[in-house]
């Protein structure tokens, strides 16, 4: 006898059609949910920070380290070289100008000095000698002159007597002539004589100055050698204090080899390392700060130094105003250094949030401060404490300025905790 088999309403295939089915529905709307832009992630407003967007006073700074250092500092060299014989103080020392630091010795400049003093020496004789064989002959000269003057006068006389006697018809004309010839032969004598001794005057005149040229620069050779052996004893050029000297007894210096250096006290400068990327900014003239002691003290820039060095230069800073009680030479100073001045501008407090977004959108606080959601901004520059804003913010504004790093790609924040 036939049965009649009831037909099943849930077979496996069925069960398998519908779960793929709602398998695809639900991929599809997940789809749609995270693509749509409406993403959403609760977060509680305890462990975020919220800030408030404000107007204020805003000036572009950022902080560098700098060292102190004497104001001036003169670097001893060896002018000339030689042996170290003798120290006369130490490190630390405070010297007095013209105080002796430490003593060379040097055998060939002592030795070169000698001689050079016995040239000087042979010259002032050799020019004495001159001069006393350029006296005498002027004295023979003069006699000379002299018996010349003698000699026309007594043919003049002849001459003008044998005239007068020859116009009477006294004499002959042989003997007139030959007294004429006389006194002509006298006159012209003394004129030549008169001519060799100027000549001689200003021949002597000029040997006289030659050689007084001769020993004068004799002399300043003599006192260049002389100064020279004096800076084999190294001397304090200023009052100040030896901060170093690197030299002991015996050892040998080269000339222009450094051997110490001196601070002038008194006076501070403060040289600061910069990041290279701020080169085309820092000019002499721009101001920093820094706290000491309680005290906020004011520094500006007196020299830059171009030299890039590791991505560095740097550049010396002088106080310009009272100078810090118990500042130390060496001492490091944290500063605020200005590369603008003060201005009216939109701030928003620095935060974790750049490090997410660069500065190019941040998740503003709705009105009711339910949620938070993301809008395009524009900052500028910055400084410690705040970024300047340029656009997408307006003052009043609230901003999540904390990390974003679990936010993923969150579209908004939903506020809890409030």
């Amino acid at each position: 006898m036939d049965r009649v088999i009831e037909k099943k309403t849930w077979t496996k295939k069925r069960i398998l059609t519908i779960v793929g089915i709602a398998a695809l529905a639900g991929l599809i709307i997940a789809s749609y949910y995270y693509t749509s832009g409406g993403s959403k992630l609760n977060v509680d407003t305890e462990r975020i920070t919220i800030s408030e967007v404000k107007k204020g006073v805003f000036q572009e700074t950022i902080p560098v380290n700098g060292i102190v250092l004497p104001e001036t500092t003169i670097y001893l060299d060896a002018v000339e070289g030689g042996r170290v014989e003798e120290k006369y103080v130490e490190d630390g020392a405070v010297m007095k100008k013209g105080q002796p630091i430490l003593k060379l010795s040097n055998t060939d400049l002592q030795l070169n000095l000698v001689n050079q003093e016995t040239s000087v020496y042979n010259l002032l004789t050799q020019m004495q000698i001159s001069r006393n064989a350029a006296q005498q002959n002027t004295v023979n000269k003069l006699n000379q002159m002299t018996d010349a003057e003698s000699q026309l006068k007594e043919a003049e006389r002849v001459y003008l007597l044998d005239k007068h006697l020859y116009d009477q018809k006294a004499i002959g004309s042989q003997e007139y002539k030959k007294a004429e010839n006389d006194y002509n032969y006298y006159l012209q004598k003394k004129k030549l004589t008169e001519q060799i001794l100027k000549q001689d005057s200003v021949s002597n005149q000029q040997q006289l100055t030659q050689a007084q040229q001769s020993y004068e620069g004799s002399q300043n050779a003599l006192a260049v050698m002389r100064e020279k052996v004096g800076d084999l004893i190294v001397r304090a050029p200023v009052d100040g204090q030896l901060t170093s000297l690197d030299a002991e007894v015996g050892q040998n210096k080269n000339k222009g080899e450094r051997l110490g250096q001196l601070d002038v006290v008194g006076g501070y400068k403060v040289r600061v390392d910069v990041d290279e990327h701020y080169i085309s900014r820092i000019y002499a003239g721009l101001k920093g700060h820094f706290d000491f002691a309680g005290k906020t003290y004011e520094l500006i820039i007196k020299k830059v130094y171009t030299q890039v060095v590791n991505g560095r230069f740097q550049v010396d800073m002088i106080f310009t105003g009272k100078v810090p009680d118990g500042i130390r030479r060496g001492q490091t100073l944290q500063i605020l250094l200005a590369l603008s001045d003060e201005r009216q501008s939109l701030l928003l407090a620095k935060g974790g949030f750049y490090q997410q977004t660069g500065g190019n959108w941040i998740f503003k606080v709705s009105k009711d401060g339910s949620t938070a959601y993301k809008v395009d901004i524009q900052l500028g520059n910055q400084n410690p404490d705040y970024y300047e804003v340029l656009s997408g913010l307006e003052p009043g504004d609230k901003v999540v300025t904390s990390s974003y790093e679990n936010y993923g790609t969150m579209q908004e924040l939903v506020l809890k905790g409030k």
